[in-house]
């Protein structure tokens, strides 16, 4: 627990994912899925409280074998098309207790470790932040080289500037992931959203930052999973 601040975790993990069924809670490396954001949050040490939000009886038992604290299950939000920014704050205004920093951790970023949630709370905490996502720098998938394809097959650039500019002289972009994202409390209680004022992208090592939403994504995270193991 970091002192003098007040951390809630929550992990919101819904039971009716189609992509993948039952995805929060598959085998991943001899695991439950979930399992693995439960314990990097737990060996993190820097919460008060790590709490899943779920609407799933089965995944609930789980959670809580792996040491988390599932009080109710969930009320808000059980479809595909759901804010989890509102779960978050929906789940914690549920505790009715006070706390000083809330940090949502998606299940489905099980690479993500203790050492990646210590390090993003303190950057939040040492620069006085009050919204914060995690991130990782775009490598060899550059979105300035995306394309669509037109009828007759023809490439059509999403940024036709970029077609003629050396790659070095192109600004670096980022793409946000769930594995760690931190606000004030008040804030968000404000701002509905992570995403509020002056939010800032923390990058994170890209290797750790997969999010696996399809079963393409949980092959990615296998092959990542075990080099990175080696």
């Amino acid at each position: 627990m970091v002192k003098g601040k007040k951390i809630l975790a929550i992990i919101p993990a819904r039971g009716g994912s189609k992509r993948i069924p039952k995805k929060n809670i598959i085998d991943f490396h001899g695991k439950p899925m979930i399992a693995w954001t439960i314990e990097a949050a737990i060996k993190s040490a820097c919460f008060d409280e790590i709490l899943v939000s779920t609407d799933d009886n089965e995944i609930a038992e789980i959670a809580k074998n792996y040491g988390a604290s599932v009080p109710f299950l969930r009320e808000l939000n059980k479809d595909d098309y759901s804010n989890v920014s509102d779960v978050v704050i929906s789940e914690k205004n549920r505790l009715n207790q006070k706390y000083d920093i809330i940090v949502m951790l998606m299940p489905n970023c099980p690479i993500r470790d203790e050492f990646d949630i210590s390090s993003a709370l303190n950057n939040f905490i040492d620069n006085d932040r009050d919204f914060q996502i995690s991130s990782f720098k775009y490598g060899f998938m550059n979105p300035y080289w995306a394309h669509s394809i037109d009828k007759e097959g023809k490439g059509v650039p999403a940024f036709k500037e970029a077609i003629s500019s050396r790659s070095q002289d192109l600004s670096k972009l980022y793409c946000p992931t769930g594995a760690i994202w931190v606000a004030k409390d008040e804030n968000l209680q404000i701002s509905k959203s992570f995403y509020g004022p002056g939010y800032i992208m923390e990058p994170i090592n890209w290797k750790n930052a997969v999010d696996i939403d399809d079963y393409e994504d949980l092959e990615f995270a296998e092959i990542i999973f075990n080099y990175s193991k080696r």
